[in-house]
C-alpha cells in the first residue's frame, strides 16, 4: 500500500495536532472530509444525544439507532473510538447505521473522554451506560436477553474491559463481544507506535495515553484489567476480532485471541490484509470495510 491509500496516516503527516483540542478538531474533520455521515444507509428510527446520566461537568449520552420492522430487536452497545481522547457517536454514525440497517438496536455511547476525565471514568461510564440500556432497553423495542457489546480502538479496549467485568453478573449478561482493532494489552502499545508512520507518532501516542492514564503510569496500572483487558480475557464471552495487517495494535488483537482459544472461548479472528488502523470509517477506498461489518453481522447472528 502507498502512503497515500492510508488516510488517517495521511492526515497526520499534513498536520500534527498542537494540543488534544487540535487532535479532535483534525479527526472531526477528516469524517467530514470523507462524506462518512451522508447517504446514511435507512433506518428505522434515530435518536440523538439521549440522555443517561447527568455529571457535574457533562452528560452521559447515547445515540440511538433503530432498525426498520417491528421489536423486540437483538441490542448492540457501541463504544466508539478516539484514542480515550476523541471521538463521538457522530464520528462513528455511519458504522452504527451499518448495524441498525442489519436489525440490530444500536447504543452508540458517548463516554466521558480524557484528559478532562482520565481513567476510570471513561470506563466507569460505559460500564453504567450498559446497565441504563439493560433497564431501559424495552422503551425503545429491544431484547435485553439478546445483548452484544463492540467497540473500535479505545471502544474496543472498553468493550473487553467492561465485558470481563460484567461476567459474574446475573442481570446483564452479554452474549457476544466485537473486538474491532482494540487495545487489550499495554505492553504492545510501543509496536504500535512504530507503525503508526507519521512524523509525530511518539507525540500522538503519548496525547493518547498520557491523557487518559497519566504521564507517570507505572505496571499497576498498565496491567489493571480494566485497562489491559487480556489479564481476564477468561471471563470475555464469545468474541469476534479483527485488525488490519499495517495495524500496530495487530500483535495485542492476536494475542487475545490466541488466550481466549485457550480457554475454550468461541473466537473467531480476521486480519485484512494491507488494511490500516480506522479502515472500517473509509467504505468509498476499501471494500473490506463492508466485508468485515457483513462478517460481524453474521458473528452476532449465528
Amino acid at each position: 500500500m502507498t502512503e497515500n491509500m492510508d488516510p488517517l496516516t495521511n492526515i497526520f503527516n499534513e498536520r500534527t495536532p498542537k494540543d488534544i483540542n487540535d487532535f479532535r478538531n483534525i479527526l472531526e474533520e477528516a469524517v467530514a472530509s470523507t462524506g462518512a455521515n451522508e447517504n446514511l444507509p435507512e433506518i428505522g428510527d434515530f435518536l440523538t444525544e439521549v440522555e443517561i446520566s447527568k455529571k457535574e461537568d457533562h452528560s452521559l449520552t447515547t445515540d440511538i439507532h433503530v432498525p426498520k420492522g417491528e421489536g423486540p430487536f437483538p441490542i448492540l452497545v457501541y463504544f466508539h473510538g478516539g484514542g480515550w481522547i476523541a471521538g463521538s457517536p457522530k464520528s462513528h454514525r455511519r458504522i452504527c447505521h451499518r448495524f441498525a440497517e442489519a436489525g440490530f438496536l444500536v447504543f452508540n455511547v458517548d463516554y466521558a473522554l480524557a484528559p478532562e476525565n482520565p481513567f476510570p471514568q471513561g470506563f466507569d461510564e460505559c460500564c453504567e451506560s450498559l446497565r441504563w440500556v439493560v433497564d431501559n432497553a424495552l422503551e425503545y423495542q429491544g431484547d435485553s436477553d439478546r445483548l452484544s457489546v463492540g467497540g473500535d480502538s479505545a471502544g474496543g479496549n472498553f468493550t473487553a474491559a467492561c465485558a470481563a467485568a460484567f461476567a459474574k453478573d446475573d442481570r446483564i449478561d452479554i452474549k457476544k463481544v466485537l473486538l474491532i482493532y482494540g487495545v487489550f494489552d499495554f505492553s504492545t502499545m510501543g509496536e504500535a507506535t512504530e507503525t503508526l508512520e507519521t512524523d509525530s507518532s511518539d507525540l500522538l501516542m503519548e496525547m493518547m495515553v498520557g491523557s487518559y492514564l497519566g504521564a507517570d503510569r507505572d505496571e499497576d496500572i498498565l496491567s489493571d484489567p480494566r485497562v489491559s483487558p487480556i489479564y481476564v480475557a477468561d471471563k470475555l464471552p464469545p468474541a469476534h476480532i479483527l485488525c488490519g495487517t499495517l495495524d500496530g495494535l495487530i500483535t495485542g488483537s492476536k494475542l487475545l485471541a490466541k488466550k481466549l482459544s485457550s480457554e475454550g472461548i468461541k473466537t473467531e479472528e480476521f486480519y485484512y490484509e494491507n488494511m490500516p488502523h480506522g479502515f472500517l470509517h473509509f467504505e468509498e477506498i476499501y471494500p473490506e470495510s463492508r466485508q468485515a461489518i457483513d462478517r460481524m453481522v453474521n458473528f452476532l447472528n449465528s
